[in-house]
């Protein structure tokens, strides 16, 4: 009962969210080989996710060029022409003197304007605008690495997910052949009578029950396979051989762990720029009630320029140039209530970024147990396996000699099997909390 129990539960895992770090597949000369770190540079280098960052750091960045901009002088050109209808002149005629025409009929009309504007005093305005802008893109920038440190745990698991699934597909293997030996062993013992044939038909359920196993566990390491090459970029169907993963290490002293967490996350460091930028946002908002100055200079080549009297059909140029100040005394209440709006937004992310920062130390602390229980189950594991071989080989002794029933056989070789695969989920899950314990760090 308790064997059909076993291979029932490892029949209806869910496909693997472990993995391995002890043997890979053997090699194969059309496969391509990829350690963990080449599968975390091709996932940075193909992931869709990454390259959106990208972009919207890549769109911030622009942002803080447009708002360096204002502090520039600004230069316009046009040019016009404009048909009009016809009109009657208007002729002085003085005694003494020819007719002279005041106001002459000029239908055509050409115009070419070149005019410039420098801010002088915006009130903080074009500073402000800079600043909001510049913490955008540090904050973009901070997406963008916490996006990766995403990328690189999602891969990171991935990767011993198939190692795990390829592991546990090996050792079932091995088990099947094993009872297939027994199998064969319990006939021959039937066809001598010296076994019934319920002991035949036990450890035939037994041997389908591994095989069953073995398969799932080899449809499971498909799926693992899938998954990676999904995020690695390769074609599906790609034969891929992999290093085992490094070993784990020491990660360190909790608190030594909280500090750098603490200063190295990028999600703080997007927030807190965030909230930089909605004060400098609300600066800005509140320079629309202060006053503006600016110069501004213009030339002017048209014909007729009607700033020459008598009015000719001809090219003239002049210029101008003045200073401009304005202040808008009275906006309904716009200013106040924009400054407001950014006020409370960064309200809101500061409660953010407290609860973030109150989160980390139990994320990081959660993590840092993970592995060290983790590592301590290796050693269990170890033990584990040791027990198992030595009881196997007793076992194998004492039913050759004939003083231990087939049952029982079969008993020692399933406790074997779940220490193996014991080992192996062990260390799948140092690798995985390694994984999240860096991605909790912001390593």
């Amino acid at each position: 009962m308790k064997r059909r129990f076993f291979f029932t539960l490892l029949m209806t895992m869910s496909p693997p969210l472990l993995a391995t770090d002890s043997v890979s597949s053997p090699a194969s000369p059309l496969a391509q080989r990829l350690t963990l770190e080449d599968a975390m540079a091709r996932a940075r280098a193909t992931s869709a996710r990454l390259a959106s960052f990208s972009a919207l750091t890549r769109a911030a960045s622009e942002g803080v060029r447009g708002a360096s901009a204002g502090r520039r002088p600004e230069l316009d050109l046009s040019a016009s022409y404009t048909r009009n209808s016809n009109v009657p002149e208007l002729v002085l005629a003085i005694p003494g003197s020819p007719p002279r025409t005041l106001f002459p009929n000029l239908p055509d009309s050409w115009r070419t304007h070149a005019g410039a504007t420098f801010p002088l005093y915006t009130g903080g305005r074009v500073g402000s605008q800079v600043t909001a802008a510049t913490e955008v893109e540090r904050a973009a920038t901070s997406d963008r690495a916490a996006a990766q440190n995403d990328l690189d745990a999602e891969t990171h698991v991935a990767y011993v997910n198939v190692l795990f699934a390829r592991e546990n597909a090996r050792v079932l293997k091995e088990a099947v052949a094993s009872y297939e030996a027994h199998l064969k062993d319990a006939r021959n013992r039937q066809d001598v009578g010296l076994a019934a044939s319920n002991e035949t038909l036990a450890v035939t359920v037994e041997r389908e029950q591994a095989e069953l196993a073995r398969l799932q566990s080899k449809n499971g390491a498909e799926v693992a396979m899938a998954n990676l090459l999904r995020l690695v970029g390769l074609p599906a169907g790609t034969a891929v051989d992999l290093d085992p993963a490094p070993s784990a290490s020491s990660p360190g002293e909790l608190e030594d762990l909280v500090r750098v967490a603490a200063l190295g996350r990028p999600e703080l460091e997007a927030l807190r720029a965030r909230i930089r930028s909605l004060g400098a946002t609300e600066k800005v908002a509140r320079s629309a009630s202060r006053p503006q100055a600016g110069i501004e200079a213009g030339w002017d080549y048209t014909n007729p320029n009607l700033r020459f009297v008598p009015w000719e059909a001809e090219f003239r140029s002049t210029w101008s140039v003045g200073a401009l100040v304005s202040w808008k005394v009275l906006d309904g209440g716009r200013a106040r209530a924009s400054a407001a709006q950014a006020q409370a937004q960064a309200d809101a992310l500061r409660a953010q970024l407290s609860d973030l920062e109150s989160r980390i130390r139990l994320d990081v602390t959660t993590r840092r147990l993970d592995l060290d229980t983790a590592l301590a189950g290796k050693v269990v594991a170890q033990r584990g396996i040791e027990a198992g071989r030595d009881g196997l080989r007793v076992a194998r002794d004492r039913y050759l000699e004939g003083v231990l029933s087939s049952s029982e056989l079969l008993d020692a070789e399933t406790r074997l099997l779940r220490a193996e695969l014991d080992a192996t989920l062990t260390e799948a899950r140092i690798q995985i909390a390694m994984a999240n314990l860096t991605r909790a760090v912001g390593r």
